[in-house]
């Protein structure tokens, strides 16, 4: 099966991960045809292992290698299309980014769509699932913005990664040529 897996808090706050030492590390017997995408933490790959035990043995490897708790968000190549196809917001716009929210815990997504709803109602935001969440907000105000803020707070930073929908286009698309080869 592909997989997209998205590692959390990886190249800010001083922890920094080469991404041929990330492809190194995961690349093996239960993990195969690891590609990274840009410098954020961004993998296809595929395995035989289903997605609770695929992120179970990424986690795993990534602490013991890293030396840190290491935390991801694994999607299979069919969901994270779903995922993308229900997102009604722009890729690409002059005044907006949009980012899509991934979860490992889908009840801490819960609780901070709740909250980012009562700090930011003027954050447009829906969920596409119950492990994503898609929301933009003017260029220029991401990390100041209500729910920016919100998640980088440790009750929701080890269950939640945020990516650029740009981005999340271009691992999609890393998976179908992941299908291809």
């Amino acid at each position: 099966m592909r997989y997209a897996i998205f590692l959390r808090g990886v190249n800010v706050g001083g922890r920094t991960i080469a991404m041929a030492e990330l492809r190194a590390v995961l690349e093996g017997p239960e993990i195969t045809h690891v590609e990274t995408l840009l410098a954020s933490g961004n993998v296809v790959c595929r395995s035989a292992l289903d997605a609770v035990a695929l992120r179970a043995a990424v986690e795993a490897t990534l602490s013991e290698a890293f030396g840190y708790q290491a935390r991801v968000v694994v999607l299979d190549a069919e969901r994270l299309s779903a995922l993308l196809a229900a997102c009604p917001f722009p890729s690409d716009s002059a005044e907006l980014h949009t980012y899509v929210t991934v979860t490992s815990d889908p009840a801490v997504l819960d609780a901070l769509d709740e909250e980012a709803g009562l700090v930011d109602p003027g954050c447009p935001s829906l969920r596409l699932g119950p492990e994503a969440t898609a929301w933009t907000v003017t260029k220029g105000e991401t990390l100041s913005s209500g729910r920016g803020k919100l998640a980088t707070r440790a009750r929701f930073a080890s269950a939640v990664t945020d990516r650029n929908l740009r981005t999340m286009l271009k691992v999609a698309a890393a998976l179908d040529r992941l299908a291809d080869g």
